[in-house]
This record gives structure tokens, C-alpha cells and sequence, in this order.
């Protein structure tokens, strides 16, 4: 009968969320470098580029890979030869040590978790608590695989019930294009098939944790109907053009599982889960001698990639741009913005709109005319920092407040990550603004051009909060022009029509 002590499981447990918070796997990292040196399209090329040396940067300095440091989501498998010395429930020591990672001093993670969801969503402030799954398996160990699950991949999660003989691959090719690019591909496809709606997700979010071998897969050859489908999926999806970051081109996803179970005979329920330019799981296995630690990869994992920008992008200075010079910039030009900017997302922008619908005015210290408006909520700093990782938050999400922030503010601009839907794309036109893109999955790159930061308002939003930022050179993508043109519709149109033209080489 082997012993398993509770301090052991939950120390094992915030040592695995604190490594999955700066480490990527070894198998993303090499998939994505594949990609890298094949991609032909210097936007996507840019983007991965930006997204490999972020990895880089956070493996060696122990910061998250992205802002969105994820919902806790552990899977349990349970020996029934074990025995535990422990006064917690399971799901007590799982938040436990995810509530120790996530306030971990020298490399705190952002607490995204709201409680009381359809009323005051306020944050818990530790993220806890934790998704956990659990069941009980032949064995004398206790096997866990952790995983942090960022908002813009989790949204773009999709269900189906499919009649028996309906046809999966129609459906995926149907769906994919609808998710955007919020998840912020490249990324892996996890698709649950069978059993009932909950298991079908299940299956799905499980699949998102194994290894990238389609490489393998395509070499050797399918022995299944599921690994036929995987093949077949994973080319044609490439093929969609959708490429990294949305910006077309030829690798959309480094991989696509499949995880199926017996289901009714009048069921075909279908789960599809993206995971992100974030991927961060890993599994360890206590055995009663301890705790279970992760051992850490080699720098050498790494591709030797270094990012900089190209000749053609234009250095802008947020602190004197006109009307038009920013009505000047055409889809898909990069830039490098030097200057102030104000930081705000989902909640104050909700604040924002009750304040003008009572009549009231902005907090003092928050204006917003011919400034720009970066949607994010960066995780709290540690040491020298001024901030910490500080990527984009999904623009979408902002859509409906669009046409307010641009009517009532004076705003110039916006910068987030993916695309804008068509009412934020009719608002852009009216008022001939701009929308820039950041790399999603670059958060601690994007953060060393952060000099200064500043509390402005809303200080009890906590990550939510309107904040000043001082950028030198960030880098940015002109994602929707001042004409409404959106680089997110043009650039996979054109990059579908080529790869239709040419052998799918992706991953």
C-alpha cells in the first residue's frame, strides 16, 4: 500500500503550474520551429517568429509565457492501492496548490477566475478554484496531468450533435473558420467524439494533452478511421489559409487529435477545443517517496531563432500622431509604436458604458482623445519589472463598445489580438480609425517595451484596471485600416487561393 501525503501531492501540484506557466512543451516548441523555417507568408512568418523567441525569453527567465496564465484544469487518476494521509478532500489539495502557484512571490501568475459568473463576477483572487477530473484506477501511484487554459482558446470551444452518418470532416471545415483567430493559432485541435455532450468535451480537452506525432502519423501511415480522420484534417485545415495569428498563410495547426468512446446508436455528439500559441500542459506521477518535480528542458530545445523588425516597418510616436498619418497605414503594415497609450478591457469598458448612460463623466485622468486603447490585463510584476507579460486580449470581445469608444472619447485607435467583427469594422470606417494587432502568445516579449505603467482608474478591477502605459518600439500589426479593410479577411483569402495551388507543406 503506498502513502501519499497531502503536503507532498499539493506542493507536486503548484510545482507543475508554476512550470507550465514558462515552460512550453518540448514537442510545441520543435512543431512550431518546423513551421517557422517552411511558412512563406512574412506576416505569419513575423508572428511565429515573435512567439518563438517569447518561449525563449520565458524559459530562461521563469515569467509567463502569456498574460492569460489560464483556468486550472487537472485530470486525477487514483491507484486503488493507495492510501492517503491527508485531512483535505482532492479537490481542496488541487486548489491548494494551484492557489501557491498562482501567488508564487518571485513569478506570480494573473488570477482570472470570477466567481458568481451571471452577477457580480468578482475575482477570487487566486484562481481558484480549479476544474478538476478524477476516477479511480488499477495501480499504487497517483498520476495527474495539469493544463492552464487561456479565455481566448477556452471561447473558442465548439459542440455538436451530428446525426450518425453526418460527416465530421464537413463539420470541422465548416466551424473552423468561424472560431477567428482568437485562440491564436498555430495551435492543436482536440476533438472529443462519442460518448454523451459532457464526455464528448471531456474527450476533447484530454486529447489537447497528447504528444504532436502527426508527423509521425502521415510517415507511417493510419490504422484507424480516427487516424485517417487526423491526416485528412489536419491538411485540410491547413489548407484553409487561416495561418498564424489569422494573418493567412500556411500553418494553422501543428497538429489535430482525436479521442472517441462508444455512444448511442442515435448520437454523434462532437466536441472541438482549441489550444493556443500557449500551450501549457505536463504530468507527473507521485509514488509515495515525495514530492513529484518536472524536470526542466534544455535551452538547446529551443530553435536559435532571433526576431527583429524588417526594413519596411514604420516607427510611430503615439505622443504626436495625426489623423493622417494613422489614416495613412494600410492592412498588414508592421509597426513600432513609441509613446502613451491607456489599457482597458472587458469590465471597464462595461464600467465605461454604465458612467456614460448616467450621465456621467470619465474618472479624472482618463482621456482617451487621439490615444490609443491597448485591450489587456498584464500579470502583476515581480522584481526590476515595470510590468509583467502584457499580451493582447481578444479585440472581439470590445465589438459592442466600439461605436461608444470611438463616438464619445475622441479615440484614435485600438490594439488588441484577432480579428473585429463587422459592427467594430463599421465603426472603424465611420469614424476612420484603426485597429492594430499584437502577437498572441508574445506577452513577455510585448512587456519589454512597456517603460512605465501607471494605476489610473478602476484600481478595484484589479488586471481589469485602466492603466497608462510609456511603449518604446512595440511592436504592432495594422489589423483593420482607416477604410475598414481588415488584413484578417484579406490575408487566409489569399493565402487559401495559393495553397490551393500548391502541395500543403505545414508543422
Amino acid at each position: 500500500m503506498t502513502l501519499i501525503k497531502q503536503d507532498d501531492f499539493i506542493e507536486s501540484v503548484a510545482a507543475a503550474f508554476q512550470y507550465i506557466s514558462y515552460y512550453h512543451p518540448k514537442d510545441y516548441i520543435q512543431a512550431l520551429g518546423k513551421a517557422y523555417e517552411l511558412e512563406e507568408s512574412p506576416a505569419a512568418k513575423d508572428a511565429m517568429a515573435q512567439i518563438l523567441l517569447n518561449s525563449r525569453m520565458c524559459a530562461m527567465d521563469h515569467r509567463p509565457i502569456c498574460q492569460d496564465t489560464g483556468i486550472a484544469n487537472l485530470f486525477v487518476e487514483i491507484g486503488m492501492d493507495i492510501q492517503w494521509q491527508a485531512t483535505m478532500s482532492l479537490e481542496d489539495m488541487c486548489n491548494e496548490g494551484v492557489r501557491r502557484a498562482y501567488n508564487h512571490p518571485d513569478n506570480v501568475l494573473r488570477a482570472s477566475i470570477v466567481a458568481d459568473p451571471l452577477g457580480t463576477r468578482k475575482n477570487t483572487g487566486d484562481n481558484t478554484p480549479a476544474v478538476v477530473h478524477m476516477k479511480v484506477v488499477p495501480g499504487n501511484t497517483v498520476s495527474v496531468h495539469v493544463a492552464a487554459k487561456g479565455g481566448g482558446s477556452e471561447n473558442k470551444s465548439k459542440f455538436v450533435m451530428l446525426n450518425p452518418n453526418d460527416s465530421l470532416v464537413d463539420w470541422v471545415l465548416k466551424t473552423v473558420p468561424t472560431m477567428g483567430a482568437g485562440w491564436c493559432p498555430p495551435g492543436i485541435l482536440g476533438i472529443g467524439v462519442g460518448g454523451t455532450a459532457e464526455m464528448a468535451m471531456k474527450l476533447a480537452k484530454e486529447s489537447l494533452m497528447q504528444h504532436i506525432d502527426i508527423q509521425d502519423l502521415i510517415k507511417r501511415g493510419p490504422n484507424d478511421r480516427a487516424e485517417e480522420l487526423r491526416i485528412e484534417l489536419y491538411e485540410k485545415v491547413n489548407a484553409l489559409g487561416i495561418g498564424a495569428q489569422g494573418l493567412g498563410g500556411l500553418t494553422t495547426v501543428l497538429d489535430v487529435k482525436i479521442n472517441h468512446m462508444p455512444t448511442h446508436a442515435a448520437s454523434l455528439p462532437v466536441a472541438m477545443i482549441p489550444n493556443c500559441a500557449a500551450t501549457r500542459h505536463a504530468h507527473f506521477v507521485l509514488d509515495g517517496s515525495g514530492p513529484s518535480y518536472i524536470e526542466p528542458p534544455k535551452l538547446d530545445d529551443w530553435p536559435d531563432i532571433a526576431w527583429a523588425p524588417d526594413a519596411q516597418t514604420k516607427h510611430v510616436n503615439l505622443d504626436n500622431i495625426t489623423d493622417e498619418e494613422a489614416q495613412s497605414w494600410l492592412p498588414g503594415d508592421r509597426l513600432l509604436l513609441t509613446g502613451h497609450m491607456l489599457t482597458g478591457r472587458d469590465a471597464a469598458h462595461k464600467r465605461i458604458a454604465d458612467m456614460f448612460a448616467r450621465g456621467e463623466a470619465l474618472p479624472d485622468g482618463v482621456d482617451f482623445r487621439n490615444k490609443f486603447i491597448y485591450y489587456v490585463g498584464p500579470v502583476d510584476p515581480v522584481r526590476e519589472e515595470i510590468v509583467g507579460p502584457a499580451g493582447p486580449t481578444t479585440a472581439t470581445r470590445m465589438d459592442k463598445y466600439t461605436e461608444m469608444m470611438l463616438d464619445k472619447t475622441g479615440l484614435l485607435g485600438m490594439i488588441g489580438k484577432a480579428e473585429r467583427g463587422p459592427a467594430a469594422i463599421e465603426a472603424i470606417k465611420k469614424h476612420k480609425a484603426t485597429y492594430l494587432m499584437a502577437v498572441g502568445g508574445a506577452a513577455y516579449l510585448v512587456s519589454k517595451a512597456i517603460k512605465e505603467s501607471k494605476l489610473v482608474a478602476f484600481e478595484d478591477l484589479g488586471m481589469e484596471a485602466i492603466r497608462e502605459f510609456y511603449v518604446e518600439d512595440m511592436p504592432v500589426t495594422v489589423a483593420v485600416d482607416a477604410k475598414g479593410e481588415s488584413v484578417h479577411q484579406t490575408g487566409p483569402a489569399k493565402w487559401k487561393s495559393r495553397i490551393a495551388g500548391i502541395p500543403v507543406i505545414a508543422g
